[in-house]
């Protein structure tokens, strides 16, 4: 393969501070790059400066960046905006932010498509249509007049692969593009990314952190750290063998199927760039750091046909399997803790004048679910089954419409709400969001405490240090504010909070959605540490199926506003009986080779977009997409169909089966 794109020692300052130091690679025609690593490391930034894109006071300071022989760095910006979307285009992490969000799509496509194929008219038209077509938007014509809010995340990420290709490209540099998307959603973008690499020779550069992304579709992998390169090689030596501490850390770091040990965790964080780095910058992290790796920075050396930069190369003793757990599960008690009979939660439309009631988004319709003292219930789906808002209505912070929440035997209502607020507490999704920015940690923790009247003054100071130190963080935590800390450190906090009053149950909303594998590893183990200390409930909100697989005992599938698998752990995720939940299982990007269609295991691939709860299909509300629907399956909504140990799915086909 003849490179594309070639970048030599690339260095990038902000203000004083080196943000990329020394980073050197290529990306062939028709190739898959990956750039991988916790946040913080530089990868945005190194995509940035390839782009000329980088923020205020961010600057190039070395190194050269050639695509095609052209030296993209000598360029005046006259000819570098050709540059971008001709030669190189950018998927950027998050499209709602991309996006114009007043104007409409065909009208952003069109604009690119005009500026660098200088189309006009009905051609331009037909041009965007044609885009949308080749990147899997389902009805086109009718997409091309809608604004980005009405569209799903998976559309809006199409989209932004169409305005991408509208200029035809040579490199396609995708940063995290399906970080945020359900794992369903997250397989068809990656779908269209490899068909279109494959059917048009692009070179890709993608950004990730997601080892199962990368494996599925990598060609050669780059690990980075703290503005470095520090391992470099064929994607299959990689996997096979991972030669830098950092990169063996990052494997260890995340939940295998079956496995419930305790995950390995990488201690402290990316280290802060503005401060002066001596020797190698993992060291202080590193299990196997000795006196030379903190005064030395390691030299890049060849091994087993890949490149790593660390002076114990070659030496480090062999991988070691994952201890088992030291917890026990407990064992299932026959008096649930949490007992949900019903629950719907309809939202009512209301129009015209007078505001009159004209429909209803039936955001949960009829949820039953139970969950016993120290387990963990998984509910899993796509975004906009109705699982957080399962969750909020269990806490009244939405009104439920019917229903009843019996919690520890006393039915929950209206009048005894702040009784069940004690006992059950939420861990939201984005702690950055729910955490007060104008209050002090202490603070925050003492909030709840205060306003449920739990102890004196004085217990509740000490119940504060308390919780930090079981949360891992330090003695003088309490003193500062949210910005301080990291992601992994503000989750850490949430948590705190939530324990803060002695709760019963927890309702962990994506506790891990937006973390690194080393972050997540470290609340995943402080949660089961704690359900084993305190014997606490997980009621466990989540896509990530991995996840579940390691910390749930039952899960419990939902679309659409209903339940449609509910079983223990090991049941619903190794033998998945409704076609939605294969449909899940199959689409999770797996570290380990996947077996495919030539070795008799199909991946399957869910057609177009949940529906609308506004007006759910007449049926089983999956049919549209199911490729087992029949006549039956449109006119009849199934009943429950119990399978073996508390396994049961609503289904007609499996019911057909049994």
């Amino acid at each position: 393969m003849s490179d594309l794109l070639q970048v030599e020692q690339l260095a990038v300052d902000i203000g004083p501070v080196r943000i990329v130091d020394g980073v050197s690679f290529h990306v062939a025609a028709g190739e898959t790059y990956a750039l991988l690593g916790e946040s913080g490391c530089g990868k945005s930034m190194t995509a940035l400066a390839l782009m000329r894109l980088l923020p205020d006071g961010g600057r190039i300071v070395a190194g050269s960046v050639r695509l095609a022989e052209q030296d993209v760095l000598a360029l005046p910006e006259s000819e570098m905006r050709r540059v971008r979307g001709g030669g190189m285009a950018m998927i950027f992490q998050e499209p709602m932010l991309a996006l114009n969000p007043v104007i409409k799509v065909g009208e952003q496509i069109a604009e690119a498509l005009a500026l660098h194929q200088g189309l006009r008219g009905q051609a331009m038209t037909d041009a965007a249509r044609a885009l949308l077509d080749s990147v899997g938007v389902p009805d086109a014509a009718r997409r091309l007049d809608s604004y980005p809010f009405e569209l799903s995340g998976g559309l809006r990420q199409r989209v932004m692969i169409a305005m991408a290709l509208a200029g035809q490209p040579k490199l396609l540099i995708a940063d995290e593009p399906t970080t945020a998307l359900d794992v369903t959603i997250q397989a068809q973008v990656l779908d269209v990314l490899r068909r279109l690499r494959a059917e048009r020779r692009m070179g890709m550069l993608l950004i990730t952190h997601d080892l199962g992304v990368v494996a599925e579709n990598a060609d050669r992998v780059g690990v980075m750290y703290a503005g470095e390169l520090v391992e470099e090689g064929a994607r299959d030596a990689f996997f096979a063998a991972p030669q830098h501490p950092y990169s063996r850390m990052l494997f260890d770091a995340l939940p295998r199927p079956g496995d419930g040990g305790r995950l390995t965790t990488i201690p402290g964080q990316v280290p802060k760039l503005d401060a002066p780095m001596h020797g190698c910058r993992f060291a202080p992290r590193c299990p196997f750091a000795i006196a030379r790796c903190r005064i030395e920075s390691p030299d890049w050396q060849e091994l087993n046909g890949q490149r790593v930069r660390c002076h114990l190369a070659g030496t480090l003793p062999p991988r070691t399997v994952r201890e088992t757990s030291a917890h026990e599960k407990p064992a299932q008690s026959s008096q649930a803790l949490l007992q949900v009979d019903g629950l719907k939660v309809h939202f009512p439309i209301r129009r015209g004048l007078l505001q009159r009631t004209v429909g209803f988004v039936r955001a949960v319709d009829d949820v039953s679910l139970s969950i016993q003292a120290g387990r963990t219930l998984a509910l899993v789906g796509e975004s906009g089954c109705g699982k957080t808002t399962v969750g909020k209505a269990l806490l009244r912070l939405i009104e439920p419409t019917a229903g009843s929440v019996v919690l520890g035997g006393t039915t929950i209502g209206a009048k005894n709400v702040s009784s069940l607020r004690q006992q059950i507490q939420m861990v939201f999704q984005d702690p950055f969001s729910s955490l007060n920015p104008r209050m002090r940690v202490a603070d925050i923790l003492l909030e709840g405490m205060d306003a449920l009247g739990i102890g004196a003054a004085s217990e509740r100071r000490d119940a504060v240090a308390q919780l930090l130190q079981q949360m891992g963080l330090s003695d003088d935590a309490g003193g500062r504010y949210p910005h301080a800390f990291s992601g992994g450190q503000r989750q850490r906090i949430a948590i705190a909070r939530a324990l803060a009053v002695s709760p019963r149950l927890v309702i962990c909303d994506e506790p891990t959605s937006a973390l690194d594998v080393s972050v997540q590893a470290q609340i995943l183990n402080l949660l089961k540490d704690l359900q084993a200390r305190l014997g606490l409930a997980y009621l466990f909100i989540t896509h990530n199926l991995a996840v579940v697989d390691y910390l749930a005992h039952e899960v419990a599938v939902m679309y659409l506003g209903r339940i449609v698998e509910h079983g223990a752990a090991a049941d619903v995720l190794r033998a998945p009986r409704h076609p939605y939940t294969q449909a899940l299982v199959s689409a999770v990007p797996r570290i380990e080779p996947r077996r495919d269609s030539h070795t008799g295991q199909s991946i399957i691939r869910l057609a177009g977009d949940q529906p609308s709860p506004l007006n759910p299909p007449a049926g089983c509300h999956f049919h549209p997409r199911c490729p087992h629907a029949s006549d039956v399956c449109r006119r009849i909504y199934p009943d429950r169909t119990d399978l073996d140990g508390g396994h049961w799915v609503r289904c007609h086909w499996v019911a057909g089966q049994v």
